[in-house]
C-alpha cells in the first residue's frame, strides 16, 4: 500500500522491511450501527476493549504496529516469545492487546503500560502482563491475503492458531446472530464493549469502515458541577460539563464530561450557567481539587498521555443542576468515554444522581470469552 494513502502518516526511512506485507498498514475499521445485522452473510465476534494491534512476523523478527501507525512493542516485551512460539513463521495477523484481571478485562491498567521508563513498562509486564487476540490474518506463508475473503481468513487463521496457548487466544466467532445477542447481554461486565459483525464475502479493506459495530448504550442522571472553557470562545462559549455521581458514603466522584453542543448552546449555557458559578467554590465538593489545580495539578484521573498539552482547567458550579447523558461503559469508577448529552433534568435532584441507578453486569468468566466458537 502507498504510503501516501496513509491519513497522518509521516514516513521515517527506518520503517521495518522485509515481511510479505511491510507496515505501516492502516486497519480495516467498523461503522456504528444500531441493530444486530442479519442475514446469512454475516461472522459475529466480541468487540474487544483494548488496543489495536497488527503483528508482522517473519521469521525471528516481529514488529507490532497500533491503530495510529506507531510502533507497539516495546510496551509490551512479555508478548515478543509467544508471537514467536505461536505465529506461523511468516504472517501478518490483526487483533487487539488486551489485560485481563480478575473482573474481565482492564483498559486502565492496559494504558498505564504506555509509559516512557522502559523500567515502569518491564515491572507492569510482570505484574499485569497483557494479553493478544487475533481476529484477522493480513498474510500467511508468503502471501497476501488482503484480497481474500472475510470466510477464507477466518478458515486460515483458525487453521493457525486454534491451538495456541494463551496469552495468544483467537476470538470467538458465530455465526448464529442468536448467540451474537448472547453474547452481547452476557460479556459485558467482562469488559467486552460489544459486538463486531463481518461480511463474510469482503476482502480486507486497510482504512475503510466496512465492518458493522453495536455497542453497550445505557442512560444516567449526572450532577453538573462544574464546566470548561470552549476554546474558541473562553469567557463565553462552554467547552464541556464536568459530571458527579455519588456513592453510597455521599461522597461525589468525577466520572467524566459531556461536550457535544451546537454552538449556539454553547453560547446560551454560558449565560444560563453563569449564576451558578458565584460562590460555588465555597462549598464544593471538589474545592481541594480546584485549588491543587490552581498549583498547576489536575483532577485524579482527569489527565492522561491523550490530554497532554490540552488545557484542563474547570470552572466549579453550584451543585445544583442535574443532566442526563448516554454513556457506553464504565471503567472503573468512571464512564469510558465521554457521555452524550441527553436533556437537563429539572425533576431530579443532585442527590438522586448516585451510583446505584447505573446498570453494572456481572463480569462473565474469560475463559468464555476467550474461546472460539466457529
Amino acid at each position: 500500500m502507498p504510503r501516501a494513502g496513509l491519513k497522518g502518516y509521516k514516513p521515517k526511512g527506518d520503517e521495518p522491511t522485509g515481511f510479505t506485507i511491510n507496515p505501516p498498514v492502516e486497519p480495516m475499521l467498523a461503522k456504528l450501527t444500531e441493530g444486530m445485522p442479519e442475514g446469512d452473510n454475516w461472522i459475529y465476534e466480541p468487540k474487544w476493549d483494548g488496543f489495536r494491534a497488527i503483528v508482522f512476523k517473519e521469521g525471528d523478527t516481529i514488529f507490532t504496529q497500533s491503530r495510529d501507525l506507531k510502533p507497539l512493542d516495546r510496551y509490551f516485551p512479555e508478548l515478543l516469545k509467544p508471537y514467536l512460539a505461536s505465529f506461523p513463521k511468516s504472517c501478518v495477523i490483526d487483533g487487539e492487546i488486551v489485560v485481563a484481571g480478575d473482573n474481565g478485562l482492564e483498559f486502565e491498567t492496559l494504558q498505564q503500560r504506555l509509559h516512557p521508563a522502559a523500567s515502569r513498562v518491564e515491572k507492569l509486564s510482570k505484574e499485569t502482563p497483557a494479553s493478544f487476540v487475533a481476529f484477522d490474518l493480513l498474510a500467511l506463508d508468503g502471501k497476501d491475503m488482503r484480497g481474500a475473503l472475510q470466510r477464507e481468513r477466518r478458515q486460515a487463521l483458525e487453521s493457525v492458531l486454534q491451538d495456541a496457548p494463551a496469552p495468544i487466544h483467537l476470538t470467538s466467532a458465530t455465526r448464529d446472530r442468536g448467540i451474537a445477542l448472547e453474547w452481547f447481554q452476557r460479556f459485558e461486565g467482562g469488559g467486552i464493549d460489544g459486538v463486531i459483525a463481518r461480511p463474510l464475502d469482503q476482502p480486507y479493506m486497510p482504512g475503510k469502515r466496512v465492518l458493522a459495530k453495536v455497542k453497550h448504550s445505557h442512560t444516567a442522571d449526572c450532577v453538573v458541577a462544574g464546566f470548561r472553557w470552549h476554546k474558541d470562545g473562553p469567557g463565553t462559549l462552554i467547552g464541556s460539563l464536568l459530571l458527579g455521581l455519588y456513592d453510597a458514603g455521599g461522597t461525589l466522584h468525577h466520572v467524566g464530561v459531556t461536550s457535544a453542543f451546537p454552538m449556539t448552546e454553547r453560547r446560551r449555557l454560558a449565560e444560563e450557567l453563569a449564576p451558578l458559578r458565584e460562590d460555588a467554590l465555597k462549598n464544593h465538593p471538589w474545592r481541594e481539587w480546584a485549588e491543587a489545580m490552581q498549583q498547576n495539578a489536575h483532577m485524579p484521573q482527569a489527565g492522561s498521555r491523550w490530554s497532554v498539552g490540552k488545557d484542563m482547567r474547570w470552572e466549579p458550579l453550584q451543585i445544583e443542576r442535574v443532566v442526563e447523558v448516554k454513556y457506553d461503559q464504565l471503567q472503573g469508577d468512571r464512564f469510558r468515554h465521554g457521555g452524550v448529552f441527553v436533556r437537563f433534568r429539572p425533576d431530579k435532584t443532585p442527590a438522586d444522581c448516585t451510583y446505584a441507578q447505573l446498570d453494572v453486569t456481572p463480569p462473565e468468566e474469560l475463559a468464555q470469552i476467550f474461546k472460539a466458537s466457529y
